[in-house]
């Protein structure tokens, strides 16, 4: 697949999404369809097929979309599913994991928070000790690739001592679905959640669920909210044969049907992380070169996104780096660690090593600080 080049973008969206999307995903917009044409629901049924494809999930599982950016669907399980005589253990090293924490109380869901350093990693024998001695919890919630940092959470270790003392498993692959090969049903994931605007590289309006059918049939009636009831999206959708309960982001899951076909003809997930991986190298090698170190050691490292830590120099200034680099065609993100002054790049999307080359001589160019 040819690259877009830069004369013909505005700049490359070195962001965890939304990001860089190809030319065929943009051009899959410019047809308008209607939700109720038979021609769109097919192509919805195809849309969940393909999904659960990546997943390597089997008739066990099935694949809910639904409106709204990545935190609705994070919403949608999470109060679709635990029920008011449960509890939630809610993991967390950043802010996506505390973001949970904040829906859960917002809507009343009983949780307990084990909370740890923004780039630390779970110690996996007090994540053992808290189901041992809380045998009230139910649910346990994680983020798989936290981008507050860029930090890989461990899923396999996790999930196996979740279900160790047979708790339902919940995965925020937000920005890891479709960028990092996991198979599902081997990591005993009950619930995993994505976006269309990360890694399968498509453009916001909706989230999905990949849900096992038999813990997705437990949650029917646990539901606090009408618009986010997953059971009743699910149950919809399968009778309707790939209808929508409300307005459907048709645009959005036409776009998002073409990313798919993207992501096979690149080669699949295992392809797609070899790419992302090589993008991640290569920017921390010609960001080490200019003197930026990543705040996240090698082994915990996702190839998703990056941080560095700030330049410790009196004249430096986020927001003239970020606008200097904007002027030589690329974007960037602000840190949001809490504790060190950071700056963070994406590695996904329509982007190869080849624009990351050009972006450090861009990094370069924009260091008018010095």
């Amino acid at each position: 697949m040819t690259n877009t080049k830069l004369k013909d973008r505005p700049y490359i969206l070195l962001t965890p999404g939304p990001l860089t999307t190809s030319v065929e995903v943009k051009s899959a917009m410019l047809k308008d369809w209607c939700t109720w044409d038979s021609e769109y629901n097919f192509l919805v049924q195809d849309m969940r097929k393909r999904v659960l494809s990546i997943a390597e999930a089997d008739d066990d599982y099935t694949m809910i979309p639904m409106q709204g950016s990545g935190t609705f669907s994070v919403e949608a399980v999470l109060t679709s599913t635990v029920g008011e005589d449960e509890k939630l253990l809610i993991l967390s090293n950043g802010a996506y994991g505390d973001r949970m924490k904040t829906i859960c109380d917002v809507a009343k869901v009983k949780n307990e928070f084990y909370k740890i350093d923004q780039t630390e990693s779970y110690d996996l024998t007090h994540l053992e000790n808290i189901l041992k001695t809380n045998s009230d919890i139910t649910h346990v919630a994680v983020v798989h690739c936290e981008t507050t940092s860029g930090i890989l959470n461990s899923i396999k270790e996790i999930s196996e001592i979740v279900k160790k003392y047979n708790k339902t498993f919940i995965l925020d692959a937000m920005s890891s679905f479709g960028g990092i090969h996991f198979n599902v049903p081997e990591h005993n994931i009950d619930f995993l959640i994505s976006s269309a605007n990360k890694c399968i590289q498509g453009v916001p309006g909706f989230g999905f669920i990949i849900a096992k059918k038999e813990a997705l049939l437990k949650s029917k009636g646990k539901a606090r909210s009408h618009s986010l009831d997953i059971f009743d999206q699910w149950k919809v959708m399968e009778s309707g044969n790939g209808k929508w309960r409300f307005t459907s982001p048709t645009h959005v899951v036409r776009a998002f049907y073409q990313a798919l076909l993207e992501l096979e003809i690149e080669g699949g997930v295992k392809a797609r992380e070899a790419r992302y991986k090589e993008n991640q190298q290569e920017l921390v090698k010609g960001m080490s070169l200019l003197g930026f170190n990543a705040i996240i050691p090698t082994e915990k490292q996702s190839p998703i996104i990056t941080t560095f830590y700030a330049p410790a120099h009196p004249n430096y200034k986020f927001e003239t780096f970020y606008s200097e680099l904007k002027k030589h065609g690329f974007v960037i993100y602000p840190g949001k660690l809490t504790k060190e002054e950071s700056f963070r790049i994406g590695n996904i999307g329509e982007v190869y090593p080849k624009d990351i080359k050009t972006l450090i001589d861009s990094i370069e160019k924009s260091m008018i600080w010095r």
